[in-house]
């Protein structure tokens, strides 16, 4: 919005070009969305006291969590009110691109709303019943799927890319929808399995969305691609504004949400920005790359997977809970340890993720 304002203005002023250059825009959108993070935070958070919209905390859970139950919780909204108003603000609105990541992030969080309310507001402690709820995560997803494969305008848009392996593509025609469908539904939910303590989620998603800003802007720029040998998609580069917007909204958020936790975000806002990683990763075709750097929240869900598949099985459990954080507090971690130690596995897995765009 204010990038076309700024276009206008030029006819007046030449310093008003300076707006046009998308890294400033994307400096700006992060900045815009830590400080509406800062400005609307303590508000959201009274207001969700108010309404006693507060943690329900497991029994037989780690004892240290008891005390958490009545955290004001859904504060996720903060998250999505900050991307979006900072994507608006600084990104370029006649990019598809941009329409799909918001639109997804917003469907999301939209489901992770609901949920969040039959269980926080109306008392429902199963809240949104699985079935119903990835039957709208489906339908969002297949949803961006379809729309970025209709849209494509290269091959490019649709074919797998193999990290370190520079001619290693994979053509993947309709398939794209499918891989496209698992990768942002596996990522939503993925990031809600391992938002279980303070801060644990949130720092990860906000590293891997600054790697993903990475990604894009290259991705976007032909020169850096040819250079990188990486595809070349034409609009991408506007996705650094959403990442940063997710950057910037992700450590506002965490300074709310560090240990100990004034709120939690609650589904509406993990849902969201893990959908949000999963499109991002579609759109700048790095899907495995988003498989390494987010292995934190891959592990978090293997986690159940295993546990639930072994008790099953066996009648047996791997893990003293799941997921896996829980293990580890179970086992005598402090919760803070557990915290910091996931953050530099995440920080390590980053750069892994990074080195891909030279290493090939």
């Amino acid at each position: 919005m204010l990038r076309y304002f700024a276009e206008w203005a030029t006819q007046f002023h030449s310093g008003f070009n300076v707006f046009g250059y998308l890294t400033l825009r994307a400096i700006l959108a992060a900045l815009t969305a830590l400080a509406i993070s800062f400005v609307v935070g303590p508000y959201v958070i009274r207001r969700l006291a108010q309404h006693q919209v507060g943690q329900r905390v497991r029994s037989d859970g780690p004892q240290s969590h008891l005390s958490k139950a009545g955290t004001p919780t859904m504060g996720g909204a903060l998250i999505l009110v900050a991307i979006i108003a900072a994507t608006l603000l600084w990104g370029d609105l006649g990019n598809r691109f941009v329409w799909i990541v918001l639109a997804v992030t917003a469907a999301f969080g939209l489901i992770g709303f609901w949920d969040d309310y039959l269980k926080l507001v109306v008392g429902d402690s199963r809240g949104l019943i699985a079935r119903y709820k990835y039957l709208w995560q489906s339908v969002a997803g297949l949803g961006a799927a379809v729309a970025l494969y209709i849209t494509a305008q290269s091959d490019a848009e649709t074919t797998l890319y193999v990290p370190f392996f520079k001619d290693v593509l994979v053509p993947l025609g309709a398939a794209f929808v499918v891989l496209a469908y698992f990768v942002i539904v596996g990522t939503s939910n993925a990031v809600n399995l391992t938002d279980g303590l303070d801060g644990l989620a949130i720092m990860p998603a906000v590293l891997v969305a600054a790697a993903l800003g990475v990604f894009a802007y290259a991705s976007g720029n032909v020169v850096f691609a040819n250079y990188l040998a990486i595809p070349y998609i034409a609009g991408t580069g506007e996705v650094l504004v959403i990442c940063a917007a997710i950057f910037g909204a992700g450590l506002g958020f965490l300074w709310f949400n560090t240990y100990p936790a004034q709120v939690f975000m609650g589904d509406i806002g993990a849902l969201a920005l893990g959908a949000a990683l999963g499109v991002i990763a579609v759109v700048v075709r790095q899907e495995i790359v988003l498989f390494i750097m987010g292995g934190v929240f891959v592990m978090e869900t293997v986690s159940v997977i295993l546990q639930v598949a072994s008790f099953k099985l066996t009648g047996k459990r791997i893990f003293k809970m799941a997921p896996i954080h829980h293990h580890y507090e179970l086992k005598g971690w402090a919760e803070p340890k557990v915290i910091v130690r996931f953050w530099i596995i995440t920080v390590v897995l980053v750069l892994f993720g990074l080195a891909t765009l030279k290493l090939r």
